[in-house]
């Protein structure tokens, strides 16, 4: 590290974001995590309180990092959470409440940032999207959605703020074993048995066991010390399991029917299936929790 950077983390408290808070301040960044209910001691780092959702409480919390330290030099948009169901079953209020979370989370944080770093001249937009920004995942569509918005969004800024000296660019983990599992939130109309119930079970089964085998968020931490260290980091970076990031490749080779088939296959998106009464039963119905997204 040439030189120790001033550095805001959005959804620090628990998998990715706190991982990251922990493995930068170690290596000597002046880090800042935040939660919407910031709570015990964080190991480095210090802890704010915000609420992406909000604009002014990402105001405040921009404000209060750049009135202690005199400068913002790189924010990692890392704060969201997982909605679950089929596009037909989620509400329209259930997929605003994941693109405000998730998309405009982002957008706030982002735009209420670049004023500060435009001034100096330099800093980082660092946004944390998803293998699920490559391709979609079936029965997370409006997650999956956000994340290929972040991409579009990240990949038009980029270009925008490169004349002030700022960079902007992706990281796309794929399953990482984060509390993004049991805060996940399932529709409520997809919680009630119906005519996508039988998929819906099986691919979320698939979806939790995946996350709940993955690599640790360590993995995302340690890549992004690797992308601070970088003089002008490229547009998008993939982390996870080989045969994921492979996927991502291989979407752009592969026949699109061929790489459909592939992915329903995974997911166990073929044939009819007798419902199960007991597949959905425990799930998480209601309020999101911003976290690892």
């Amino acid at each position: 590290m040439t030189h120790p950077r001033v550095v805001l983390i959005s959804g620090a408290s628990t998998g990715i974001g706190q991982a990251s808070a922990e493995r930068l301040s170690a290596v000597g960044h002046r880090v800042y995590g935040t939660s919407r209910n910031p709570s015990g001691a964080s190991s480095g780092f210090t802890m704010l309180r915000m609420d992406v959702t909000s604009d002014d409480s990402v105001d405040q919390a921009v404000a209060t990092v750049v009135g202690r330290e005199g400068r913002l030099d790189v924010v990692v948009n890392n704060a969201g959470f997982g909605l679950a169901g089929s596009i037909e079953d989620t509400s329209n209020e259930e997929a605003k409440l994941q693109f405000e979370a998730n998309f405009f989370g982002v957008l706030r944080l982002t735009r209420a940032a670049l004023p500060h770093m435009r001034d100096r001249g330099s800093g980082l937009i660092v946004n944390v999207s998803s293998l699920a920004g490559v391709f979609g995942v079936p029965f997370q569509g409006l997650y999956v959605a956000t994340k290929f918005a972040m991409e579009g969004l990240t990949e038009s800024l980029r270009q925008e703020v490169r004349p002030f000296g700022v960079c902007a660019t992706l990281i796309e983990p794929g399953d990482v074993k984060t509390s993004i599992t049991r805060n996940r939130v399932v529709s409520r109309r997809a919680a009630i048995a119906g005519p996508y119930e039988p998929w819906f079970a099986r691919a979320l089964a698939c979806i939790q066991h995946d996350e709940l085998t993955a690599g640790p968020p360590s993995l995302v931490a340690d890549l992004l010390v690797k992308i601070l260290s970088k003089r002008w980091p490229r547009v998008r970076y993939t982390v996870g399991r080989r045969g994921q990031t492979l996927a991502a490749v291989a979407k752009r080779w592969l026949p699109s029917g061929l790489f459909e088939r592939i992915i329903m296959s995974h997911y166990g998106i073929s044939g009819r299936v007798e419902p199960d009464v007991n597949a959905l039963t425990n799930l998480r119905v209601g309020s999101p929790r911003q976290g690892s997204s």
